[in-house]
């Protein structure tokens, strides 16, 4: 594979003086001490399982591109989650090969060597000078605790089976397989139980977006001030989340008033106001890519106006009923099930539907203001899993270690006539993480309270 500099139009030329000047006087920096990351010893049991489930087959797993977001700019770079999950790397272009034998090969862009070659101080894209050091193959080997080699060594040719969509070369050098598709599925099925360590990096996403939230709450204040609070608050908990993590996990949702009507809203240019909620749905990506998945509305004033609580309490009433559907055994569609029938029962109760429960649930009127299901897988992907299939996701029975949310919802729409006009415009979720125990569930997100009362307290005490 030619490797060819990535430099910029407006770059001075090089003298040949310089080239040799640079090739010299440069101190030895390899590094000998580097254990092997947390993640090696589970990444490499889940390599041993992918391996064992396409026996004598050659698999091959692309980390993914660098994607431009305006003329010499990339964006940050995410590799896929597939390939993060089977090797704890994550830099660009690299690509894990299982072979047929079992043995697993990461092949990567290593470090670019002083003594030769122009990369390391002038290719704008990957030069070390320009965007930070990689690890040479001995290196990568140590952290990775996997075989290493240079990327121009991987050879393409022959059957195997590709995670298509992730790198377009790989894609174009690889015959199509019949088995890509399933490759994928299993790819992302194999992910729905997570294991301890994953359980673990979760807990800790879901912790650091817990101090990001109290962190807007505290700001608010001063956010109500701005004329862009959303976005005030936006860059509050996106600051948390590059502290303690890689980034947010997706686009924080930050939405007052009847911007929280809108499911994804993310614009977040809106103003504040004092006798509005504000719908916060965020998380923490950590560094090993796991992300959180929280939201909560909250009164901007710290106390929910009599209307703003009616609706509030009958979500979070909702959600209790998901929450304690929750064990293994029962069906993934049993949370979202027991919410709505809550949610039923609060409408009619209020009159804006007619019926009996049942009839509501089968003629799905309700969805007029939920819109939405109530939950999803949560992991590396904000919406994990989503590849697999049906039957053992969205129609199967949960399972001890899988981690999902549940966030029943209400969305008052502001236009919406056949409600009181006291009601347009409310927009309430809850949101929580939680992982399926042996006998239940664990709120991981516990340390967010969710009643009513328990949210003012919590407010009061942010804000002093």
């Amino acid at each position: 594979m030619t490797e060819q500099l990535n430099t910029g139009s407006h770059d001075l030329p090089v003298t040949e003086a310089l080239t040799a000047f640079m090739a010299t006087g440069w101190a030895d920096t390899a590094r000998t001490d580097l254990a092997a990351l947390p993640i090696a010893p589970w990444a490499a049991k889940r390599r041993a399982v992918l391996a064992g489930r396409f026996p004598g087959e050659r698999l091959i797993i692309p980390s993914g591109t660098l994607k431009v977001r305006s003329n010499d700019s990339d964006f940050r770079f995410r590799p896929h989650s597939a390939f993060s999950y089977l090797t704890g790397h994550g830099e660009p272009d690299d690509v894990l090969v299982v072979e047929p034998s079992g043995e697993a090969v990461l092949y990567l862009r290593p470090r670019s060597p002083r003594s030769s070659g122009e990369e390391f101080y002038r290719d704008r894209r990957y030069g070390e000078f320009w965007v930070g050091r990689r690890p040479d193959l001995r290196e990568a080997t140590d952290l990775y605790g996997l075989t290493t080699a240079h990327i121009r060594d991987l050879s393409l040719s022959g059957p195997a089976r590709v995670l298509r969509g992730v790198d377009p070369a790989v894609d174009s050098a690889v015959p199509s397989h019949d088995g890509d598709a399933e490759l994928a599925t299993f790819l992302s099925e194999m992910r729905l139980v997570k294991d301890e360590w994953e359980i673990g990096e979760l807990q800790h996403a879901v912790d650091a977006t817990t101090r990001g939230f109290e962190d807007v709450v505290r700001a608010f204040p001063a956010a109500l001030r701005e004329a862009r609070g959303e976005r005030y608050l936006e860059g509050v908990f996106g600051l948390r989340s590059r502290l303690e993590g890689n980034a947010v996990g997706y686009d924080s949702i930050v939405a007052s008033g009847a911007h929280a009507c809108v499911l994804h809203w993310i614009r977040n240019d809106g103003r504040l106001s004092r006798d509005e909620l504000l719908l916060l749905d965020a998380g923490v990506e950590t560094d090993t890519l796991y992300t959180a998945d929280i939201t909560r509305t909250l009164p901007l004033s710290g106390t929910f106006s009599p209307v703003q609580r009616q609706v509030y309490s009958l979500v979070y009433e909702a959600q209790n009923a998901g929450i304690a559907a929750l064990k293994p055994g029962a069906r993934f569609r049993d949370f979202h099930q027991a919410a709505m029938r809550v949610i039923c029962e609060g409408l009619t109760s209020w009159g804006l539907l007619e019926g009996s429960v049942d009839s509501l649930m089968e003629s799905g009127l309700y969805r007029r203001y939920t819109l939405c299901s109530s939950g999803h897988m949560l992991g590396l992907d904000v919406h994990d899993c989503a590849r697999a299939r049906a039957e053992v996701y969205l129609d199967g029975v949960l399972e001890e270690g899988q981690v999902l949310t549940v966030e029943p919802g209400l969305y008052l729409q502001a236009d919406d006539l056949t409600l009181p006009e006291e009601f347009r415009g409310i927009g309430v979720r809850i949101e929580d993480d939680l992982v399926i125990t042996s006998d239940g569930a664990r709120l991981m997100s516990a340390g967010l309270p969710r009643h009513p009362d328990e949210v003012e307290g919590w407010m009061a005490a942010l804000l002093g």
